[in-house]
C-alpha cells in the first residue's frame, strides 16, 4: 500500500495537490532512500511512463482512468517547477 495515496484517496482541487506535494516532498526527505527512482532524471523518467500506462494502472486496481483529469494544468505545473521560486 502507498503510504501518501492510498486506492480510495480523491484529490478534488488544486488546494489538496498542493497538499500532496507537500507531503510527497516531506516522504522524500525522511524515506528519499527507499524510493526506487531517486534522481530527478530517474523520477520524470518513471512519472511519464507511469503516465503511459496509466490505463494499465488502474485496470490492476479495478478502477476507471478518469477522463476528466486536467493533463495541461499537470504538464504547466511540472513545467513551471523548473523556474518558480
Amino acid at each position: 500500500m502507498d503510504r501518501l495515496l492510498s486506492v480510495e484517496d480523491h484529490i478534488p482541487n488544486r488546494e489538496a495537490l498542493a497538499a500532496f506535494l507537500a507531503r510527497l516532498r516531506e516522504d522524500h526527505a525522511q524515506h528519499g532512500a527507499e524510493w526506487e527512482n531517486q534522481t530527478l532524471d530517474r523520477f520524470l523518467e518513471a512519472l511519464g511512463a507511469w503516465i503511459a500506462d496509466a490505463q494499465g494502472s488502474y485496470t490492476y486496481l479495478k478502477q476507471d482512468l478518469p477522463p476528466e483529469g486536467d493533463w495541461t494544468f499537470f504538464a504547466r505545473a511540472l513545467s513551471a517547477a523548473r523556474i518558480y521560486e
